[in-house]
């Protein structure tokens, strides 16, 4: 009866580890809204579009290298006063000059992040 027992509690044990898969949950788009209409909120909304879309480029060098890749592509804007990379790869947090704080995370939707249309 013990032994039933034991083998019981170390399945529910296992069975309740978590997966140290981040990527995923974190880049999902499901529940959000869609990239193009997000951009046209505004010129700050559109740049981060960008930025995520170019995050989600597949670079074949690994997180730290993609996320150097696009902090290079931010310096393209002059709205951006500051880049934070993650400190796994996954999320970027970007500051704008007006102030306005938002977490970028990589958009597989297609589309490189010359393609977002900004507006001035």
């Amino acid at each position: 009866m013990n032994r039933t027992w034991t083998l019981v509690l170390a399945a529910a044990l296992l069975g309740g580890c978590r997966s140290y898969d981040y990527q995923a949950p974190v880049s999902s788009q499901a529940g959000l809204v869609p990239p193009d209409q997000f951009a046209r909120y505004g010129r700050e909304q559109a740049i981060s579009v960008a930025l995520g879309r170019e995050f989600a480029k597949p670079y074949n060098s690994g997180a730290g290298a993609q996320t150097d890749i696009v902090m290079a592509y931010a310096r393209k804007f002059p709205d951006i006063v500051s880049i934070v990379p993650d400190s796994q790869g996954h999320r970027l947090t970007v500051q704008f000059k007006s102030g306005w704080r938002t977490g970028v995370v990589p958009i597989a939707d297609g589309k490189s992040g010359d393609e977002t249309v900004i507006p001035q």
